[in-house]
């Protein structure tokens, strides 16, 4: 039993290795020209809808890319191999299963090349012309994750079948050229986003109630944002700045502390559970085609007062509806919704905050560049146990007891 169950963990790692080799040889091919002299053709076969442009060119890109990337990942296959022969060990025919797994994709690669009926179909599936129908995948690359290689970003989402080498490079999710809107965006954190996403290539919207223009303090100039000011409550006046958007955060809140009155229960649940839900819903309308499925999300502060206390409770309470709200909205949303669970940070509503919101920007958008669905930012260990197991439960419950609209 040992045995097999060593045999099989060498066989998965032999896999995930080539797969690595793959990846890695495809994020070279963009940056050293040489490959990249080859790896072109493939940019040049699809339209946006993933069609081919010629089928000639579609069977000459798998020989100057696909052939030659299968042909370093049969070569490097068999590192593994080399790697368990210093052993003493009965399973070495075990670090052969990446070269096996290799051949597949070498063969799969020369039919396509041959222009051999029904290939294409059967073994270049992220590449199948049509409508997208799914999200972008978290840990297995499809479709709707794959175009976006092609026609959002070509320096990212480099992976062929698994999204590891993505995430790890921060490539799984590119900001570059993104509209992004956050609201709150006077307050600390809003004006730290702003910067963060700024650096990252983004072209930033800041929404705030205030009238004064937002500007980012960049290499000790002031940088001008594109301000947009709104009120709570008249949410359906911006959403023509909405629909102009790849991504919304939805930052904006209020901490009345300790107050209990109905005034405070009133403020606190209009502006962090009733505001945040209709714009979540508003941004989700402007959705309208398989492209906007693809590229735009949402990501929404709920605050890590979903599992833990606050020492305010109004803000605990608003807090958690909201978080509610977006799991259950999660279900079937037309795109990808992120959540920001973040611990306390020094700001206006938080004057005694450990973190600084500079900081915590930079990790938001460092852990959304690797495709972190729930973005926890904390000094508090217990909230990285508590959080996802939270998530999972009220996910599923509502899952069980709710149901789509037919």
């Amino acid at each position: 039993m040992f045995d097999v169950v060593i045999g099989l963990a060498i066989a998965l790692s032999s896999v995930l290795w080539v797969e690595v080799v793959r990846d890695v040889y495809h994020a070279l091919a963009h940056v050293w020209q040489p490959l990249y002299r080859l790896h072109v053709w493939h940019h040049r076969v699809f339209r946006r809808d993933l069609s081919v442009v010629s089928d000639t060119i579609y069977r000459q890109a798998h020989w100057y890319n696909d052939v030659p990337e299968a042909l370093v990942m049969l070569a490097f296959s068999i590192v593994p191999w080399a790697i368990v022969s210093t052993g003493n060990w009965s399973t070495q025919w075990a670090a052969w299963t990446g070269s096996i797994y290799t051949g597949s994709f070498l063969l799969g690669a020369i039919a396509r090349g041959w222009g051999i009926p029904y290939a294409d179909e059967l073994t270049d599936v992220t590449h199948r012309p049509g409508e997208l129908t799914n999200l972008p995948s978290r840990w297995f690359v499809n479709r709707s994750y794959h175009w976006r290689h092609h026609f959002d970003n070509q320096e990212a989402y480099f992976s062929g079948t698994l999204t590891l080498v993505d995430k790890l490079m921060g490539t799984a999710l590119s900001l570059k050229n993104k509209r992004i809107g956050v609201t709150g965006a006077s307050g600390t954190l809003g004006r730290a986003l702003l910067t963060q996403l700024h650096k990252a290539g983004a072209k930033v919207t800041a929404f705030t109630s205030s009238s004064d223009q937002i500007s980012l303090e960049l290499a000790g100039s002031k940088l001008p944002v594109n301000t947009i000011t709104w009120t709570i409550g008249k949410e359906s006046d911006i959403l023509a700045e909405l629909e102009k958007l790849d991504i919304l955060i939805i930052n904006h809140g209020v901490n009345v502390h300790g107050a209990r009155t109905p005034e405070a229960i009133a403020l606190s649940y209009e502006v962090n559970t009733f505001s945040v839900h209709r714009l979540l819903e508003l941004f989700l309308s402007t959705i309208k085609s398989d492209r906007d499925l693809v590229r735009k999300e949402v990501w929404v502060n709920t605050s890590e007062a979903e599992v833990n206390p606050a020492f305010s409770p109004l803000y605990e309470l608003s807090k958690r509806a909201s978080g509610d709200l977006v799991t259950l909205r999660r279900l079937d949303a037309p795109c990808v919704i992120r959540k920001l669970i973040l611990g306390p940070f020094k700001s206006k509503l938080n004057p005694v905050g450990i973190m600084s919101a500079d900081w915590v920007a930079k990790q938001i958008v460092n852990l959304a560049r690797r495709d972190v669905r729930n973005i926890i930012v904390t000094i508090n260990p217990l909230t990285f146990i508590l959080f996802p197991w939270k998530e999972f439960c009220v996910a599923t419950y509502y899952r069980f007891f709710t149901k789509a609209n037919s």
